[in-house]
């Protein structure tokens, strides 16, 4: 009997790894080093931009300088758990779990369907998606605006940190929204293929049991999966932006 190939484990984010996952895709290491792809997505101008960050004269500490405390702490962390808040809650990703709060007899009473709702659209889920991937910009953005500003007023060290954060993400902004915002997309096949799934089953327990003359029940189950699934990958996309993030605290920590 023949056995299919094993896919080799992909290393790196959790969000490369589930992307991987749920399309379906065998997804080879890139054998590329992190230099050698920064310098593909650099243009000219980021590159000078960059280098002088890195080796011009460090920058004049700005005024006013204050210690970094409590404050920024809890702010990030607020931001993080608002994040992940309004991805565990979104009514559109709760799907069935939602509908589920109605009546034990209300939904033990509704006629059986044979089919699949085919009126179920990606659209709606799409759009949700791009929402809350808008939702993670605009607030990490601001973040990190603000612990760049506060990096600014330590000392010449952190300032030029500040200048190096500033440069990477006006060079790699865009690259990161077009990456990023292929992601819908890519879940839109595995909804289809979950929905597909599921009219087969369907059909399948139909012609098995033609002689019944109750038609076997359509199930939400897929639709709750994918809500799940969905809301995995918001989640690690959330881990991997929130990374510049962590990287200035950990800077401004050590200060």
């Amino acid at each position: 009997m023949l056995q299919a190939p094993q896919r080799s484990a992909l290393s790196g984010p959790a969000l490369v790894r589930l992307l991987a996952r749920l399309v379906e895709a065998d997804v080879a290491e890139s054998r590329q080093s992190l230099a050698d792809r920064l310098s593909q997505w650099l243009g000219w101008t980021d590159a000078i931009a960059l280098s002088s960050a890195l080796d011009g004269k460090p920058p004049a500490v700005a005024g006013g300088a204050r210690a970094f405390g409590r404050a920024e702490e809890e702010e990030c962390t607020r931001v993080r758990r608002s994040l992940v808040s309004a991805i565990a809650s979104d009514s559109v990703l709760a799907g069935s779990r939602r509908r589920g709060s109605s009546s034990l007899s209300a939904r033990m009473s509704a006629p059986r369907v044979a089919v699949v709702d085919t009126q179920t659209d990606y659209a709606v889920f799409r759009q949700r998606y791009l929402a809350l991937q808008q939702s993670m910009e605009t607030a990490i953005g601001t973040l990190r605006g603000r612990l760049r500003a506060l990096l600014a007023t330590q000392a010449p060290a952190l300032a030029r940190l500040a200048v190096v954060d500033a440069v990477m993400e006006r060079a790699l902004g865009e690259r990161e929204r077009t990456l990023l915002g292929a992601v819908p997309g890519l879940l839109g096949g595995h909804f289809e293929r979950l929905k597909e799934g599921e009219a087969r089953r369907v059909a399948e327990a139909e012609a098995t049991d033609a002689s019944n003359a109750a038609a076997p029940l359509a199930s939400d189950a897929w639709l709750d999966a994918f809500g799940k699934d969905m809301q995995s990958v918001l989640l690690a996309e959330l881990d991997v932006r929130f990374q510049p993030v962590e990287g200035l605290l950990a800077a401004l920590r050590a200060c």
